[in-house]
């Protein structure tokens, strides 16, 4: 995904309006301006304020391909999103004279064809853009990868298509890495699984958090692999599936049994693979934590890039960002700590030390750099940052989920 950004120079842009001509076959849409399919908009500049990110958004069966080259025409040749500002004409009477111009300038999306529409190939790459608006990251996306222990190749399919308020991310769920590693212990064999997700484009934080619940999905990574941070194992010692410490893989609900297992702080982990991640019984591959995949511990300047939507849509980041105090990019740290002295030994409670096995081995003490679900503020946009340590990603929905986001939805 590749940032447009124009700084209105008088060979690139030296007009004080923007008309955008649309096909029958898709819309541009921005922060504050929409046009609709198959018709033309004239929008007028105004002063040094403007900053404006357009997207083009396809009808149904068509994919956005790039915008138009032609003559006075803006981000011609780009595929991805077009962001127009104009705050390089401050202090520059020449550029500032043109702002009282009746140039025009010309912004003309092109679409094809699901068919002919070229995606863009996503295997094991490291993302870079930052921006909490989902309908910048609207494209087709491709990945070819090797389920390991089997020796089979898998294709992933990503779509991610914008809307005025909202964006629908679908996928096959297959990663845009290699899986199922030699450290692996899948219970079932992974399938491709269609799945619909849509992430509102301005979420809004809700009176309180949200607890997370088994029978939603977390989040939805970019490569199109949800987050399932919730286990169905616990406590359960007189189960007859008890393992030797008392402990069920199945069968548990959050809300009714104590004591649930964190797949993260259990040995052997769930059988997860080196991106902490397994299937459930129809072969979805899901993410247990951080998916070890999308960002990398060599972040830009402004920190890690956003690597999914959580279900109320608020972004989820990797795990470094830009600490003001500091001025040094660095990982957020969790508010979670773990409890110290032991786990009560009743009938029911499974004693020992709080080792982290147990959710309840931890408690928010705000220590860190994240609220109690994970999140913060960073140049005023929130979002969920992936942590060393528990709860891995998000621990509730600071906004509202989005009912796509439930399993049985989709």
């Amino acid at each position: 995904m590749r940032k447009i950004l124009l700084l209105w120079l008088p060979l690139a842009l030296a007009g004080c309006k923007i008309q955008i001509d649309n096909p029958e076959t898709g819309a541009v849409i921005s922060q504050n301006y929409g046009c609709a399919a198959a018709s033309s908009c004239t929008i007028e500049v105004g002063g040094v304020d403007f900053d404006e990110t357009f997207v083009a958004v396809p009808e149904s069966g068509f994919a956005f391909i790039g915008w138009k080259r032609q003559s006075r025409g803006l981000c011609g040749g780009s595929d991805s999103y077009c962001q127009l500002v104009t705050n390089g004409f401050l202090g520059i009477e020449a550029l500032l004279s043109i702002l009282d111009s009746d140039e025009v300038f010309y912004l003309t999306p092109e679409f094809a064809p699901l068919a002919d529409a070229e995606a863009v190939d996503i295997t094991d790459a490291i993302l870079v853009e930052t921006s909490g608006d989902c309908a910048l990251y609207a494209q087709l996306y491709s990945s070819s990868v090797l389920d390991v222990q089997r020796s089979q190749l898998f294709a992933g399919d990503v779509s991610i298509v914008a809307g005025l308020d909202r964006c629908t991310l679908s996928s096959n769920s297959i990663p845009n890495h290699n899986f199922n590693d030699d450290s692996a212990r899948f219970a079932t064999n992974v399938s491709e699984v269609g799945q619909d997700f849509e992430l509102p484009r301005l979420p809004t934080l809700a009176a309180e958090p949200t607890a997370l619940s088994q029978i939603y999905y977390n989040a939805v990574m970019l490569n199109g692999v949800p987050l399932d941070l919730l286990s169905a194992g616990c406590y359960s010692p007189d189960d007859p599936r008890a393992d030797a410490d008392g402990n069920v893989a199945i069968g548990c609900e959050l809300g009714r049994d104590d004591w649930m297992l964190d797949p993260l702080g259990t040995p052997g982990g769930f059988g997860v693979d080196a991106h902490n991640a397994h299937t459930q019984p129809n072969g979805l591959y899901h993410y247990h934590g951080n998916p070890l995949a999308l960002f990398d511990d060599n972040p830009g300047r402004n920190g890690s890039p956003v690597i999914g939507f959580a279900a109320d849509g608020f972004p989820v980041y990797g795990s470094y960002f830009y600490d003001n105090d500091s001025g040094q990019v660095r990982k957020a740290q969790s508010g979670y700590t773990l409890k110290s002295g032991t786990r009560p030994a009743g009938s029911a409670d499974p004693g020992g030390n709080y080792d982290g096995m147990y959710i309840d081995d931890w408690e928010f003490t705000n220590n860190g750099d994240l609220d109690v679900c994970n999140g913060m503020f960073v140049d005023n946009q929130y979002g969920y940052y992936v942590t060393d340590t528990y709860p891995w990603v998000m621990a509730c929905f600071s906004g509202t989920a989005d009912p796509s986001f439930a399993k049985g939805g989709n």
